[in-house]
């Protein structure tokens, strides 16, 4: 049972991996017509009514606990989506999406933080590799990072927080709460944020609305309802490698639907963060391969 339960949270952070790697093309395209807080604030606003209805039953027994975990996810995210959005302003979705995909490189050193787990040598190594793809992705000719790659970086690291913070509190708390307030976090912030930096909106139109409502309710609600699901059923670290293949999609996507060039350079850093991503997969399989080989 345990093991039926194991896959089918696997396939269900796919599944999620998938849908935020058609975000980062649907996020792409609506900066064209609104500014990013605004963006971040309309998003998960009706994300936070629809949860909210969802979860109606679980938030009248809500224990303070649950909410101070929501509010300690929704600080990360907050910060990881608003440097995300920025970024993606700055540069592709390609070199966005993978560079965004090194917070499961960084997760396992979180993990040496809090439990004091020094993170092996595949973790390491996985860490060189990440760091070597970024470079080679990110670097102009003059040996400089853009505003673009910096922003994206940093809030891949937000994200590793944001994976291991709900590894810690999902199996304790109640996911439908911890949900909803995390949403509610970012949803509020976002807004007092536009209110102060961004100009005021005057109109609003089908080219804002409908990705709006589609990052809101797929994007947002469904996925991250999902991932906090599926996370009390397996571990961060794992939950993190499945979740950087939204890389692969987004970057698919942005060749399909936004005609991004592929370069050789750009394959090189990809296949070098793709290699670190795998890196903490890979080693459970050798391990058992040896545990194999090695008489009884």
């Amino acid at each position: 049972m345990n093991d039926k339960k194991a896959l089918i949270a696997d396939i269900s952070l796919l599944i999620v991996a998938a849908i935020w790697g058609s975000s980062f093309v649907v996020t792409k395209s609506t900066l064209d017509h609104i500014t990013p807080f605004y963006l971040l604030a309309f998003r998960f606003i009706i994300a936070t009514i629809l949860i909210g209805i969802v979860s109606l039953k679980h938030l009248k027994k809500a224990k303070i606990s649950d909410i101070k975990a929501g509010l300690v996810i929704g600080i990360t995210m907050l910060l990881g989506f608003l440097l995300q959005t920025i970024g993606l302003m700055n540069t592709t979705v390609g070199v966005n999406s993978f560079i965004v995909s090194a917070n499961v490189v960084m997760v396992p050193f979180f993990y040496w933080l809090l439990t004091r787990r020094r993170p092996d040598g595949y973790e390491i190594f996985g860490a060189i590799m990440c760091f070597v793809g970024i470079g080679v992705l990110s670097l102009d000719g003059n040996l400089r990072l853009g505003s673009g790659e910096i922003l994206s970086l940093i809030s891949a690291l937000f994200f590793a927080l944001q994976i291991v913070a709900v590894g810690h509190y999902a199996r304790e708390s109640d996911v439908y709460v911890i949900t909803t307030v995390q949403m509610a976090f970012v949803a509020v912030s976002a807004l007092i944020l536009a209110s102060i930096f961004e100009p005021q909106i005057t109109t609003f139109n089908t080219d804002m609305a409908v990705p709006i409502i589609y990052l809101a309710v797929f994007s947002s609600m469904i996925a991250f309802l999902v991932q906090n699901i599926a996370q009390a059923h397996t571990s961060s670290t794992h939950a993190a490698i499945i979740l950087s293949t939204e890389a692969l999609f987004g970057s698919i996507m942005g060749v399909i639907f936004l005609k991004e060039i592929i370069t050789i350079k750009f394959l090189i850093g990809c296949m070098a963060i793709l290699i670190s991503v795998i890196i903490s997969e890979v080693k459970p399989n050798l391990s058992n391969l040896k545990r194999q080989k090695t008489p009884a």
